[in-house]
Parts: structure tokens; sequence; C-alpha cells
């Protein structure tokens, strides 16, 4: 197997898995640890992976991005206090959107059902969550369903969206950067999530701390719009206070 096979390889089995190790990919292709390493470098240089300790996970792009399944199992310990987080920043929002994704999803379910709330969303899953409680309007966005996310995207969401005015955001992305702000891959996506930066009164961004220095295809928003980011502890304090510079409170939990 030559080199740039072996590299598609390599890519194909991150994407498949979500995540790939050094030690597995060198008994896998039967090659030095040392060569595995250098094949990562190359494809972090060219922004298809991020390299971990002892391994890599892939980089969404426009012409790839994981699955709401893929997401629901990764990482959950991490996205469940982030989740906890945001939701405690409620205060007195009475309207609230909730974005696309896993995380935000787990927002949904961590929201109080004791007080009367209505949240706006484009995402299935986040309805279906909601749907069972009792002081909870739900209001499901209209449009296209994307199979990948379970999400309804295009004009029909972003029309309905743009008529209301939402005390709180509670939003996602595939990548966060101080230069090019927040990214998504799918400029469908991006469109919705555009719409609800405009429509709110307040944004908090929520992510996993593997999302900062990300930038995928499509900004939607800047680091400045927003009140506040939640993330975990993996975001080292010194990048933390980089963003906060820009001007949202940076929460690690």
């Amino acid at each position: 197997m030559g080199t740039e096979e072996r590299r598609r390889g390599i890519l194909h089995t991150a994407r498949r898995d979500g995540s790939v190790e050094v030690n597995a990919l060198a008994a896998l292709f039967r090659v030095a640890k040392e060569t595995i390493r250098r094949d990562l470098h190359v494809l972090e240089e060219h922004g298809l992976v991020r390299r971990t300790h002892g391994g890599a996970y892939p980089v969404e792009s426009a012409g790839f991005e994981t699955t709401l399944a893929v997401r629901t199992t990764r990482n959950v310990p991490q996205k469940s206090r982030i989740a906890a987080a945001a939701a405690d920043l409620l205060g007195d929002a009475e309207t609230v959107f909730v974005d696309e994704g896993f995380t935000p999803q787990l927002v949904a379910e961590a929201l109080p059902k004791d007080r009367e709330l209505t949240v706006v969303t484009a995402s299935l899953a986040v309805a279906t969550a909601l749907a069972g409680a009792e002081k909870t309007a739900v209001l499901l966005l209209g449009g296209r369903v994307r199979g990948a996310t379970l999400a309804t995207v295009g004009h029909w969401a972003g029309r309905m969206l743009g008529d209301f005015v939402v005390d709180l955001a509670f939003i996602g992305a595939n990548g966060i950067s101080r230069s090019y702000g927040l990214t998504t891959p799918d400029p469908t996506v991006a469109e919705v999530k555009a719409q609800a930066v405009r429509c709110s009164r307040r944004r908090v961004f929520l992510g996993l701390h593997t999302k900062f220095g990300a930038v995928s295809f499509c900004r939607f928003a800047e680091v400045a719009d927003f009140e506040a980011i939640v993330t975990d502890t993996g975001l080292t304090s010194a990048e933390a206070q980089r963003y906060s510079l820009l001007g949202p409170q940076v929460i690690r939990v």
C-alpha cells in the first residue's frame, strides 16, 4: 500500500469511527507508529484531522459531517456537564431557541420543567425530548429534514424563525475561531443558525474544547455576538482568556 492510499485509509477510518489511535492504525496498516504519526501530521496540515494525545479525530468540512447518532456516543460526560452549566444561564428568559445537535439536546433536557417556557427549535430530537413537558411549549421550525442531524433547514425554517424575538439562544457550531468566528459545514444549516443569532436578545455558545480553533466552510456568527461560551476544561485557561477578551464570559466545566 502506497503512502497516499494509506492516508486515505486513515481518513476513512477516522470518519467512520469518529476517531483513530496511532497504535491501532500501525497494526491495521502494518507500519511503524512513527509512520502513522507522520501521516496524521500531514492530514492535520491539510485540515482533515486534528491530532490528540495518541491519535486524531476528523475535522468536519463541506464534504464531511458526523451524524447525530455518532455524536450521541462521544464525550457524553463532558457534553452533559456543558449542557447543565449552559442551562443554568437561563435566568428570567421565557422564550428559548435550542440549536440542533446532541449537546443542545442535552441543554433542552436540563431546562427547568416547573415553569412556563417556550422553546423554538429546528431539531426533531429536541422537540421529542421536550414534548412531554407540561409547562413547556415547543415550536418546531418547518422545512426540509436533514437525515444526518434530524433537523429542519431551508427558507421555511429561516422565515418562521425570523418572525420571532427570542430571549435566549443556545447555539452550537462545528468550529469556533478567534479569527473566523463560528462556522458549520452546510450553508443551509448556517442560514438557520445566523437567523437564530439575529432574532435573539442573548446568545450562549456551547461546545467541546475540540471545536476551538477549528474552521469549517460557512461562517454564521462572530465570537463577540455571544454573552457566554460554555466548554470543558480541555480548553486551557490561557486560551479561554483570549476568547474572553473578545467579549463573552468563558465557562469551563
